[in-house]
């Protein structure tokens, strides 16, 4: 079964042994992931906000670090568009840095389910950053990634936000 199988059985799963939320369910039942998960997961979350803001600076270096370089990545960010695979995911990040739109983006409200091996980071994104007329724009997004274990590390496979107006083509 492929990752995003996974993650299609870990939604229609309820109260499973496997699968593990960070609060209680709807369905009536909790469970808590082991603490190294979650903070593993927060961990690469948290990663994730500083290497955006490092982006934001024009430095790729720890984007480059967070993110899985497989072939089944996927990225939809704030401009628009549908990246497939780490190329493609990585000339887009370097489209964006080469913008140096400054400002810093923190993630805030995580919820975060995880599973064995696949997590997913639900937030907002929120912060400012200079806008393509070089004005201060707020920024708030609503946002999902998604984390993989792979080698013992949670690296990003997936990203999701909301487009911001003024970042479209």
């Amino acid at each position: 079964m492929n990752h995003f199988g996974k993650i299609l059985g870990i939604a229609a799963l309820s109260c499973a042994a496997s699968l593990t939320f960070a609060q209680p369910t709807t369905a009536g039942c909790t469970m808590m992931t082991s603490k190294p998960d979650i903070q593993g997961v927060t961990a690469a979350a948290n990663g994730f906000y500083a290497a955006l803001n490092q982006m934001f600076t024009g430095d790729l270096t720890a984007m480059n670090a967070i993110w899985s370089h497989a072939d089944d990545v996927t990225y939809m960010g704030p401009g628009g568009g549908f990246q497939k695979g780490w190329p493609a995911v990585q000339a887009e990040f370097q489209k964006q840095a080469d913008m140096k739109l400054g400002g810093k983006v923190d993630g805030e409200e995580m919820l975060i389910t995880a599973g064995s091996d696949v997590a997913i980071v639900s937030d907002y994104e929120r912060g400012k950053n200079t806008n393509a007329d070089g004005k201060v724009s707020a920024v708030s997004l609503r946002a999902t990634s998604i984390f993989r274990l792979e080698n013992g590390v949670w690296k990003m496979i997936g990203h999701h936000t909301d487009t911001l107006p003024y970042l479209k083509q």
